[in-house]
């Protein structure tokens, strides 16, 4: 009896036998929808693993800001996070194609661009770094707010000072907007705000709303300069050392829970508009024609970065394009 206990044993898989915990964190508070991405993750996870994986979510920044949590997961010392695309560009630089402006102008372009051959491509290279990727979420259209006037046309950005996210590419976007770009970590920029450090930033709508900027800003305009997307990222240290069936039931809850995510991200979005003129925020759309003609200023700084990077992902981006554009 003893030995066919033994050996029923022997044969279950390696994770019946061991617990997870798996500490997820990321840069948004509670109440946005990368949190509820999380949660509905963590949800799926441990019913697949019968409750041996467990998700600990670590929410607005606890373990660090985009860079720091790069790191600890690099490093193995944190397991998951959700970062914004953008974070990877130091890391792999052609992630910088994703925060192209005006690359997309539907959320079925950005899907298709980036569930795709291009985003695969792109999360192929990060194991070399150190990190895995399960997938794409929604964040959502980015859109400028500051504290001195509507932006209707290009002109109106001459000589603002808008935060952006520490990336070559947007900082060369608003230079040739004529803005002042101050990168600076999302941590720092409601008081860099409040202190009147820098006159505005630029984000998603339900990011704007969910961090009260409406409390230090006057305008929002519809800029939808570039599309966002977050990144579900595990420590490649910690990928390794899970057995076949988890990193199984890891990518399956990742697969399940990014259709979820992206559901409630784009219904947050149009909400958090009415919400923000609701607080106070003097809210604005730009004519077609403006957008074209920043679209038009913009489009040396895609040719320069484009210039730069694997012409092999250039050439099939710009193919991807074509695709979805049709």
């Amino acid at each position: 009896m003893a030995v066919a206990v033994l050996s029923t044993l022997l044969t279950l898989p390696a994770f019946a036998q061991q617990e997870r915990v798996i500490r997820f964190g990321h840069l948004n508070n509670a109440d946005h929808p990368v949190s509820f991405g999380v949660k509905r993750f963590a949800e799926i996870l441990a019913t697949k693993s019968g409750g041996k994986m467990k998700v600990l979510e670590f929410p607005a920044s606890q373990l660090g800001n985009e860079m720091q949590q790069q790191s600890a997961l690099q490093g193995g010392v944190q397991q998951m996070s959700a970062p914004a695309t953008t974070s990877l560009a130091g890391i792999v630089k052609e992630f910088g194609l994703v925060d192209f402006p005006f690359a997309v102008s539907t959320f079925a372009q950005a899907d298709a661009l980036l569930d795709g051959p291009l985003g695969q491509a792109l999360i192929a290279k990060l194991p070399e770094k150190g990190l895995v990727a399960l997938g794409y979420w929604d964040l959502g259209f980015r859109n400028v707010t500051n504290s001195k006037r509507a932006i209707t046309r290009p002109e109106d950005l001459d000589g603002l000072k808008i935060r952006v996210i520490p990336n070559p590419v947007f900082l060369e976007t608003f230079k040739a907007f004529k803005a002042n770009p101050v990168p600076m970590p999302f941590a720092e920029l409601y008081g860099a705000l409040e202190a009147k450090a820098v006159d505005g930033q630029e984000n998603p709508y339900a990011v704007i709303l969910s961090n009260k900027f409406f409390e230090v800003q006057k305008f929002v305009s519809a800029t939808n300069h570039v599309y966002a997307a977050n990144i579900v990222l595990v420590s490649k240290k910690f990928w390794d050392s899970l057995t076949p069936p988890e990193q199984k039931m890891m990518n399956e809850a990742a697969d399940e829970a990014r259709g979820y995510q992206r559901q409630v991200s784009r219904a947050a979005a149009q909400r958090a508009v009415g919400d923000l003129q609701a607080k106070g925020l003097q809210y604005n759309e730009l004519a077609p024609a403006e957008q074209a003609r920043m679209r038009q200023i913009a489009k040396p700084v895609i040719d320069k970065f484009a210039a730069s990077y694997d012409a092999s992902i250039v050439k099939l981006y710009n193919d991807e394009l074509a695709r979805i554009r049709k």
